[in-house]
């Protein structure tokens, strides 16, 4: 290895229902990673944190590749702090808050920001499914919006019009969480935005989803088959709105506490703009959002890596201009 090289522990994989995301983020990641400048090991932290603990005094950074519980919730963040190891991405306060939908959901609402009315429905608390059905229509309205509390990817995430399909969604988000937030659904313009930087930020173009016909929402199917949603980047909104959403979310991300990158999903609905979420490690995968932006950016997806690592490295205010291609 020459000695200017950067050494990589690339983390990929893990045990969330997002693994089969996070190994094509990471394969992703590999075939355009700068090897000029870096050298990369690979990591599964579902069999390799042993080996990367012990490792952890001869690398320079944790690259994560890692969506979803055990890798974009704070805990694989946590233990690179304990063992010295610096990562990409946000700290562990701004990545456990960001996984919880309420918690996130609350600080938002703290901050002044835009969100959606919302219940939250625990699996121990409920002994009537029926019941809690009722009242949560009653409160939120027809149709609404049921999420597991702690997932991304619109895993088990459901639109429901009745008591029957509320009570089915309910019983898909226990098994998968335990909890589950009821939203009132806002129909309208989906629209997501990535933030990078350090203590200066950038936002960067928007996309405008267009769901294909068979997809209400940018579900799961959506975000990852090909041909199954319209990604406008940058997005085909007027400027007030487009520099609405970019605004909202550098405040997500700052209200977060998030560094390095992040990406916001929001919807646009009968006049205002709401944000849905903000998202602390974004997909990097070939069809992933993130990427087409810092493309209509001006940056190539090796270029980007490479910014999002020396972010990492130098903790440092880093001008992404000097990344274009």
């Amino acid at each position: 290895m020459a000695e200017n090289k950067k050494r990589i522990a690339l983390l990929m994989g893990g045990k969330s229902n997002e693994r089969e995301v996070s190994l094509a983020s990471g394969k992703e990641v590999l075939a355009h990673i700068d090897q000029n400048r870096f050298e990369v090991t690979t990591y599964d932290p579902a069999t390799d944190l042993i080996r990367l603990v012990e490792d952890a005094d001869k690398l320079d950074l944790a690259f994560l590749c890692l969506h979803g519980r055990y890798g974009e919730d704070g805990t694989i963040q946590g233990l690179c702090e304990m063992v010295g190891l610096p990562y990409t991405g946000s700290g562990v306060p701004a990545s456990a808050l960001a996984m919880d939908k309420e918690i996130a959901k609350r600080i938002f609402r703290d901050a002044g920001l835009p969100v959606a009315p919302d219940l939250v429905v625990r699996k121990e608390d409920v002994s009537d499914f029926s019941e809690t059905a009722k009242i949560a229509l009653f409160s939120l309205g027809n149709p609404m919006v049921v999420k597991p509390l702690r997932s991304g990817s619109s895993v088990g995430l459901s639109i429901v019009e009745s008591e029957q399909q509320l009570v089915e969604a309910l019983t898909r988000a226990f098994d998968m969480d335990g909890a589950a937030m009821l939203e009132k659904y806002l129909p309208g313009i989906e629209l997501t935005c990535g933030v990078v930087g350090n203590q200066t930020l950038k936002a960067l173009p928007p996309i405008e989803i267009i769901p294909a016909d068979g997809h209400r929402f940018f579900d799961y199917s959506a975000k990852y088959d090909a041909g199954q949603a319209q990604e406008i980047c940058p997005a085909g909104v007027h400027k007030e709105l487009y520099d609405e959403v970019q605004r909202l979310s550098i405040s997500a991300h700052t209200t977060l506490g998030c560094r390095g990158l992040s990406r916001t999903d929001l919807i646009f609905s009968f006049g205002n703009t709401y944000i849905l979420e903000t998202n602390t490690l974004p997909g990097l995968t070939s069809g992933s959002l993130l990427p087409k932006m810092a493309k209509a950016y001006g940056l190539s997806f090796t270029s980007f890596i490479s910014y999002i690592i020396d972010l990492a490295l130098t903790g440092q205010d880093l001008n992404i201009d000097d990344y274009k291609v």
